[in-house]
């Protein structure tokens, strides 16, 4: 192809961005962000992988301690794998607190009867439903919690998202339901980051080895949150990126920024068998938080 041919393919695809709104680059120049949450923070903490009421518990003590302002705590388990009881104490921890609940919907591939998504090139699908009754299943889920008052949930299938989001618009779910897109289902580019938000996505989780200027490209696209790894764990990349905690913000407020710890076990589903690395790990995550919070602060001054 020659120059004038490609600059030409160039112009062709650049205005079938812009006439779609869409950026039609990554934000190389990392420009700053002037979109804020509702009650205008720039950017909140989330503490991930809090399975269940003791784990949530630790959390609200530890921050408490080291002045952390949790904002949300998530879970992975699943709505399927707490008991009533368990929900609706966690459920009320965070109205207490002022913190968000966000549990996972439970159904999921990996955890079903196939083996695709414990392959190599099926990991792409672990958190995605397997047929129609997976399906219903996870609206089951879904109903059940917000029965007992959950209103923040994870979402790791694309077709669950669109259901869910129909599902609110006619009333079948509360309309202050939270749809947060699980970082199963990454979100990598503005395209995607916009159509999950059309498909009723109120926060999106990013995928965890996003550069800033791809961050900031997506930031430009749509205007809810996004929820950026600052640690993550293991088995999504591990990235450690404290020192950009500060360019985080600047580019892509308003901004969930999330702490998890490398190096630990897998905790998914977790129970009593596995209590002692789920309040341990609690725990750290809060630290690591108080951590990245410092450093903030550092260059904030």
């Amino acid at each position: 192809m020659s120059t004038r041919d490609l600059n030409g393919a160039m112009k062709r695809s650049a205005g079938i961005l812009n006439s779609l709104n869409l950026p039609v680059g990554d934000a190389d120049d990392l420009p700053e962000s002037n979109k804020r949450f509702s009650d205008g923070a720039k950017w909140k903490i989330e503490i991930p992988s809090v399975e269940g009421p003791k784990a949530m518990a630790t959390v609200i003590a530890e921050a408490k301690e080291r002045n952390v302002p949790v904002a949300r705590v998530s879970q992975g388990s699943g709505i399927m794998l707490l008991t009533d009881s368990e929900i609706t104490e966690m459920v009320d921890l965070g109205k207490k607190n002022n913190i968000e609940v966000c549990l996972f919907v439970g159904p999921r591939a990996s955890w079903d009867i196939g083996k695709q998504a414990s392959t190599p090139t099926g990991s792409i699908v672990l958190a995605s439903l397997r047929g129609a009754d997976q399906v219903r299943f996870a609206i089951e889920d879904v109903l059940h919690g917000a029965d007992l008052g959950v209103r923040s949930i994870l979402v790791g299938d694309i077709g669950l998202l669109k259901v869910l989001g129909q599902a609110r618009a006619k009333g079948d779910i509360p309309s202050d339901f939270i749809f947060k897109t699980s970082v199963a289902m990454p979100c990598t580019n503005p395209a995607m980051a916009e159509h999950l938000v059309s498909l009723g996505a109120n926060t999106l989780n990013l995928s965890t080895d996003l550069s800033l200027a791809q961050i900031a490209a997506i930031r430009q696209a749509v205007d809810v949150p996004v929820d950026v790894y600052v640690e993550g764990p293991d088995d999504f990349g591990s990235p450690v990126r404290y020192y950009e905690i500060p360019d985080l913000v600047r580019v892509a407020a308003p901004i969930y920024l999330k702490f998890t710890v490398r190096n630990a076990p897998g905790i998914y589903p977790a129970g009593g068998h596995l209590e002692g690395v789920v309040l341990s790990t609690a725990k750290e995550r809060v630290r690591r938080a108080s951590i990245g919070l410092n450093l903030l602060s550092r260059y904030e001054n």
